[in-house]
């Protein structure tokens, strides 16, 4: 048994995440982001964010970690981000919901994930939901989709300024999508 195998066992033999073990779950999750190439990673990640009793920090550490190296592979990476993007539903921790919002950007090229984010922008109530949701898809870069919904935010009282500017910088070439374009990526 390697390294990934003993920590995913580990923590699938953890007690439940409502516990007092919630610091031991994070840190396994912490420990395996070191390995995220590995699918049996992938999977255990996928798992996590996707149940809502799992512990909320683990949750967002693996969104934070999928957000910032997306899987390779088409279907991994569409199974990953329709498991982001079902986090982003009133129902769920904030927070999770937050990070959620700005980890979508390289996986908004899934019709289901863009809807996910353009519902979010348009309708959440919690104001860093929209705007990480509104980070996503500028780092997602111009298309047909973005372009509209864009536009049609630029009159929204909250986030109108930044859909404009988006659009600005979009049209000027800058801000295209690339991971260079943003600060600390």
């Amino acid at each position: 048994m390697d390294q990934v195998q003993r920590l995913i066992e580990t923590y699938r033999c953890l007690p439940s995440p409502v516990d007092a073990e919630g610091s031991s779950r994070f840190a396994i999750i912490t420990e395996l982001g070191r390995h995220v190439g590995d699918p049996r990673v992938v999977d255990l990640y996928v798992s996590v964010i996707a149940d809502p009793q799992e512990y909320d920090l683990a949750r967002i550490e693996c969104i934070k970690v999928l957000g910032l190296r997306p899987p390779d592979a088409h279907a991994d990476r569409q199974r990953v981000g329709r498991a982001i993007a079902q986090t982003l539903w009133p129902d769920e921790d904030y927070l999770v919901r937050q990070y959620a919002a700005m980890s979508l950007g390289a996986y908004a090229e899934d019709d289901d994930v863009f809807e996910a984010l353009a519902t979010a922008l348009t309708h959440d109530d919690d104001i860093d939901v929209r705007h990480n949701a509104l980070e996503s898809i500028r780092e997602a870069g111009p298309d047909d989709r973005g372009l509209a919904l864009l536009r049609r935010m630029v009159d929204d009282p909250e986030l109108g300024s930044a859909a404009k500017h988006t659009l600005q910088d979009w049209a000027a070439g800058v801000g295209d999508g690339t991971r260079a374009d943003r600060p600390g990526r």
